[in-house]
């Protein structure tokens, strides 16, 4: 089945070497995000940390021989979805970041290991307890 996705923005930084992993990153860097959905940006405030889902848009086509790879610290081949390859079925990544500031559609943030132009699909909260959510005021 193909699935087609709109872009929601997208991701930029001066970074020439960006980590392959956000857990070892301190690239700084924007989300800038498309003003149509400026609107659900509102709740995102610096100090949050969010997870940005987005398109591995440099990687190259999937092969079947890629099932199983080396880590490039590795010693051992892992299946794909034990990993966190760029090159997979389905060229999506996951990173979690730290929110720095956030103006009208731009966010500043921090642990990137995305490219510069890499497309975002999609944003949401870091959520680490049911009570999240709740209204506290």
């Amino acid at each position: 089945m193909k699935i087609e996705m709109e872009t929601i923005g997208t991701v930029h930084n001066r970074s020439q070497d960006v980590p392959r992993h956000w857990t070892v990153s301190t690239v700084e860097g924007t989300l800038i995000i498309d003003r149509k959905y400026i609107k659900g940006l509102q709740d995102i405030h610096a100090g949050q940390r969010i997870m940005v889902i987005f398109y591995f848009h440099k990687s190259p086509c999937f092969e079947d021989r890629l099932l199983c790879q080396t880590p490039p610290d590795g010693k051992k081949k892992f299946g794909v979805f034990s990993t966190c390859s760029p090159r997979r079925p389905s060229p999506i990544g996951l990173s979690i970041l730290e929110v720095l500031a956030v103006k009208d559609n731009v966010l500043q943030v921090k642990g990137l290991d995305m490219l510069d132009g890499t497309p975002i699909l999609d944003i949401k909260p870091l959520v680490m307890s049911k009570d999240h959510f709740l209204d506290k005021g």
